[in-house]
């Protein structure tokens, strides 16, 4: 179980990373397509503030986005290792999934975007947005993804018993 929190942490900080380095480094609009529409009308692509910005932004995306897909092949890996039955893994690939989802809904939804002005300091051009005060703005897509997750860490906790199985 501790190691299950731990990789729910790793995912945490990781999805903080993606979107630091999308929106920090990258600052191009396509990758502001889950903000609010009236952010995403008014944000714009900005110049480089560096030479090599974007590169390195897209470098980090990168190696972020393999972080994450890491977290979920170590807790297989191990849950492998240490002889995991399927209601284990699907517990452990449950249990990270939902304290991503949480950490997204109250540090992203909440705070980074109504709270922070974390947005407005990369994208000044949008402040007095509506959207920065529309907290629930992507709920239905929220509920979509809370309801999907039992059924992907289902289909991860059987591919890992599969795994352990012909191993």
């Amino acid at each position: 179980m501790k190691l299950t929190i731990i990789l729910g942490f790793v995912l945490m900080a990781d999805l903080f990373l993606i979107l630091w380095a999308a929106v920090g480094l990258v600052q191009e609009k396509r990758l502001f397509t889950s903000a609010p529409k009236d952010i995403q009308l008014k944000a714009e692509d900005h110049r480089e503030r560096f030479p090599g910005q974007r590169r390195i932004g897209w470098g980090l995306l990168a190696v972020f986005a393999t972080l994450y897909i890491g977290a979920y092949i170590y807790g297989g890996y191990d849950g492998i290792r240490n002889g995991f039955d399927f209601r284990q893994f699907f517990i452990r690939f449950l249990i990270m999934s939902y304290m991503l989802k949480a950490f997204d809904i109250i540090v992203f939804d909440w705070y980074l975007l109504t709270k922070s002005h974390f947005f407005q300091h990369y994208y000044p051009e949008t402040e007095g947005c509506e959207g920065y005060h529309s907290f629930g703005f992507n709920r239905r897509e929220q509920l979509i993804r809370i309801a999907l997750y039992p059924v992907l860490s289902a289909l991860l906790a059987g591919l890992c018993v599969w795994i352990r199985g012909i191993s």
